[in-house]
């Protein structure tokens, strides 16, 4: 249940919020610009709409029609900005997420950090745990890994953001990064999304190779339920029939999650592609379509990469697409 509060004062949310609890429910407090806006979260049955409707400043309360609550717009009409680091996602800005898909080396990470900044890129991206579907395969460096992308933050000024696989990893991982990603595999993970819904730290949401929106939504509530509203989605995909495409990106998921939801929506091009040659004109469509940024692989010498070495650009063509996308972002109203 949305309880909708005017001009009202810290005295009124209390009272408001007291009410709530006193019914067994939580209180989700979201203050906007003229109006505060309280989630009643539980069996709102358990409330009385009457006595509610008389407490001060409640201008009206609704049922929420969706089963997710706390991400949905009904809870949360204005979009959600997560800042990190001087940085806005989920502004007139797109965000360009941007690095190797793993950390396999300090020169190399060194090297691409610098790249991408140099080409415009705003948070350096990076495992430094790796799931792969054989065991035999390069795994990650584990907090080796992390202690390297910290120092390329040190040296480059990026925020950083890296996977968390693992319940037990939350966290040493939260303790290195800026940002934590849930990878695909993972989004329904649900003792890890409650894990991470219990870190101060923005978290990146991707959703998996078979989920439908509900189900990808649902994960973010999971997370949102725990107290962390610092959400970002992730559209990477979905298994399809084509397997010349590797996980197609659907047209107007982007745009529908961006009206289902008040929270940032990013895209992944460089796994749904799974091909150099498809990133750029997937980026492109993306920011057309409204996407808040975007999460791309970049790697110094591809050839040599440990893991998917064919979707990362080299830094001369990350630098080449990011001249693209922002003629892209100047036709639709927004930067890059």
């Amino acid at each position: 249940m949305i309880i909708v509060l005017k001009n009202a004062d810290e005295k009124a949310i209390e009272i408001v919020s007291k009410e709530i609890e006193s019914k067994g429910l939580t209180p989700h407090v979201s203050k906007g610009k003229e109006r505060t806006i309280i989630g009643a979260i539980g069996d709102e049955r358990l409330l009385d709409v009457d006595r509610l409707k008389s407490l001060p400043c409640v201008e009206k309360v609704m049922p929420i029609l969706s089963p997710y609550k706390l991400v949905s717009r009904e809870f949360y009409p204005e979009n959600t900005i997560i800042k990190v680091n001087g940085f806005e996602i989920g502004s007139d800005k797109v965000i360009m997420i941007a690095g190797p898909c793993a950390v396999e080396s300090e020169k190399l990470l060194l090297e691409t950090a610098h790249a991408v900044k140099k080409a415009g890129a705003s948070i350096l991206r990076g495992s430094a745990f790796k799931p792969r579907t054989s065991p035999y395969d390069f795994q990650g460096l584990g907090e080796e890994g992390l202690k390297i992308m910290k120092k390329a933050k040190e040296e480059t000024g990026l925020p950083i953001e890296t996977e968390v696989m693992d319940t037990r990893h939350v966290g040493l991982v939260a303790k290195y990064v800026d940002i934590l990603r849930i990878g695909a595999r993972n989004m329904q993970n649900f003792d890890l999304l409650k894990e991470v819904g219990r870190v101060n730290k923005p978290v990146i949401l991707k959703n998996g190779v078979a989920s439908n929106m509900k189900e990808f939504l649902m994960a973010a509530e999971y997370i949102m339920s725990e107290g962390n509203s610092q959400v970002i989605l992730c559209n990477r995909g979905i298994r399809s029939y084509e397997p010349e495409l590797r996980f197609p990106v659907l047209s107007g998921m982007t745009s529908l999650l961006k009206q289902k939801t008040h929270l940032p929506v990013i895209v992944d091009p460089s796994h749904s592609t799974g091909k150099k040659s498809l990133i750029a004109p997937v980026s492109r469509a993306a920011i057309a379509e409204g996407a808040d940024g975007l999460i791309v692989e970049v790697h110094s010498c591809p050839k040599e990469a440990k893991c998917d070495g064919p979707q990362q650009l080299t830094p001369p063509e990350f630098e080449k697409m990011m001249v693209e996308l922002k003629k892209v972002a100047t036709a639709v109203g927004r930067g890059v």
